[in-house]
Formats: C-alpha cells, structure tokens, sequence
C-alpha cells in the first residue's frame, strides 16, 4: 500500500499528522535529500515539500520528475508561499496539454 509523507520544517508540517500523513522533519537541504531518497525507496506515493526547503535541494527533486512515483507537490511553509508550488503546477499542465492555463489577455 502506498504512503503519503510531508517534509520540511518542524513547525510547518506538524498538523499534517493528524490528516494520517507521515511527517519528516527537516532543517537543513543535506539532510533533505537524504530523506527524500529514503521515501522514494520506501514505496511513498505522494510527497508534499515546503517550498523553502525546495528551493535548496530542486537538484534532488528534479531527478523524480520523470518517474511515475513518487509524485512531488510543493506546499506553502509557515513563512508563506513564495510561489514555487504554483509555477510548478502550471509547467506541468503545460507540459500536459501543451498551453499555458493561466494565461489571459
């Protein structure tokens, strides 16, 4: 059976737990990676990152962009969304159906 788990800072995805989702926390993008590569191993299906721990490992987290698990989704963190979740999103609809869906003239 697959799994969800959430990454990132402590204080960000602590209220994930009681949604049953299994939370990691982590501070630091070494320590990131290194439990990002573990959940992937680990059968996860979905793997929500705060976007500012995103921002310091995407290296990592472009290498599962072509594989069809686990999917990665990038979540505001307590200090806000910087927009990172969003554009992802929108490169992959666009990649999807060939045209930008936000675009409006």
């Amino acid at each position: 059976m697959y799994k969800i788990a959430v990454l990132g800072p402590y204080d960000s995805i602590y209220g994930f737990a009681m949604l049953g989702f299994d939370t990691v926390s982590v501070s630091d993008p070494k320590t990131g990676i290194a439990e990002l590569k573990r959940l992937a191993e680990e059968e996860y299906a979905v793997i929500y990152i705060t976007e500012g721990l995103a921002a310091t490992m995407q290296s990592e987290i472009d290498k599962y962009k072509e594989q069809l698990l686990p999917t990665i989704i990038l979540i505001p963190g307590i200090a806000g969304n910087t927009g990172m979740g969003v554009e992802n999103v929108k490169r992959c609809v666009e990649q999807a159906v060939g045209s930008d869906i936000l675009f409006s003239e």
